[in-house]
């Protein structure tokens, strides 16, 4: 049974999967909507930190995506799941490049820091890379048959590879962006 399936049938089940988790999984989502919220407030960011964000995201997406399948996993389903996941998240980077650093953002030569406006995004992403490897994860331990299922094996390697890639394109897209406030701008032509 799918945990959507389990959960719209019984509710209460929520309750014993939570009482089950380790408690290392609560201080892993603290920690991490602490980071989130964090972003929703404008701040001044060294190069170290506005880096290290989708570089952690994108470990938790390649970290998520190498553990879907654990032992049960052949290196062939890891070998489609880090392709689907490359594709789209070169894609996801690629089209971010094409948009504007974030409104407000800007680079401070003098300090070496870059003034970011804050945003709920990071903390969406966040979450959502956070809640599907937990439901994966809840999925797999109440059911590990699940692994060897070629439907329930495709579904997550195209779920895992399209949304992990996307949402780790997105951050080091935004990244990306910000950091090239920090070039230097074009000298004007002399005027003639």
């Amino acid at each position: 049974m799918l945990l959507p399936q389990l959960l719209a049938e019984h509710p209460s089940a929520i309750v014993d999967i939570v009482r089950h988790t380790p408690l290392w999984v609560g201080g892993l989502l603290a920690g991490l909507t602490a980071l989130g919220l964090l972003s929703t407030r404008r701040s001044a960011v060294h190069f170290n930190r506005l880096v290290a964000m989708p570089v952690a995201m994108g470990g938790l997406a390649l970290w998520g995506v190498a553990s879907a399948f654990g032992a049960a996993g052949a290196s062939a389903r890891l070998a489609e799941l880090l392709t689907v996941w490359l594709v789209f998240y070169g894609a996801a980077t690629l089209l971010g490049l094409r948009l504007a650093p974030p409104a407000g953002a800007r680079f401070d030569a003098a300090a070496r820091t870059f003034q970011l406006p804050g945003s709920w995004v990071p903390l969406a992403l966040i979450l959502t890379v956070f809640l599907m490897k937990y439901g994966i994860g809840v999925q797999l331990a109440m059911a590990p048959q699940l692994a060897r299922e070629a439907g329930f094996a495709f579904a997550v390697t195209a779920l895992y590879g399209l949304l992990y890639g996307l949402l780790s394109g997105v951050f080091a897209a935004r990244t990306l962006r910000v950091l090239r406030l920090a070039r230097p701008a074009p000298a004007m032509a002399a005027a003639g």
